[in-house]
């Protein structure tokens, strides 16, 4: 019997922290200014504006921090990948895409988002800023067509998104599905 108390208040409390990392996360003034310039953009190619999701932000950045922090960038795993050094699977992201769906998957893996994730991520030798960010992502076809659903993208209308910039980082997360979560608050 007390087996399963234990079993139970463990999966309950493994519940709840994935449910209050995602409540706990906020954007600041420059994933907010990112955001702003993504949207722009679209809509100045006649897209829909796409709602910010909390859980997608958590997950950015959760990555964002994986990517400054534990660099699991090394052999053949590209900035996609993920450490083994969080609360998340270790995932070598390979540019055959042999491995695509572990990154796919995190934001199931990490918050309540129900449908799969895709990212962009964007890197500097300094500090990121979010007008760098947007310019080495218009200046890469492959990430350029995620935001502006172009090529393998065109049937996907984008219902969520997350953002986070860290240090040398820039990371956005894009879903179908909306976010039962919402938004995230603005960090003070």
């Amino acid at each position: 019997m007390k087996c399963r108390h234990f079993f139970v208040l463990f999966f309950l409390s493994c519940s709840m922290t994935a449910f209050s990392q995602t409540t706990d996360v906020c954007v600041t003034a420059d994933e907010m200014k990112l955001y702003d310039l993504i949207m722009s953009y679209r809509a100045e190619n006649n897209l829909p504006k796409i709602p910010l999701s909390k859980s997608l932000s958590y997950v950015a950045h959760q990555h964002a921090w994986d990517l400054e922090v534990n660099q699991p960038t090394h052999g053949e795993c590209n900035p996609h990948s993920w450490s083994k050094k969080g609360p998340w699977k270790a995932c070598c992201y390979t540019s055959d895409h042999k491995n695509a769906k572990g990154m796919w998957e995190k934001p199931k893996e990490l918050t309540t988002y129900q449908g799969y994730g895709f990212e962009i991520e964007a890197e500097s030798s300094d500090d990121i800023t979010p007008e760098l960010a947007l310019q080495v992502w218009q200046n890469s076809v492959h990430h350029n067509d995620v935001i502006l659903n172009q090529d393998i993208w065109t049937s996907y209308e984008w219902g969520a998104i997350g953002i986070s910039i860290k240090g040398n980082y820039a990371v956005v997360w894009f879903g179908k599905e909306t976010d039962a979560e919402g938004e995230p608050e603005k960090c003070n």
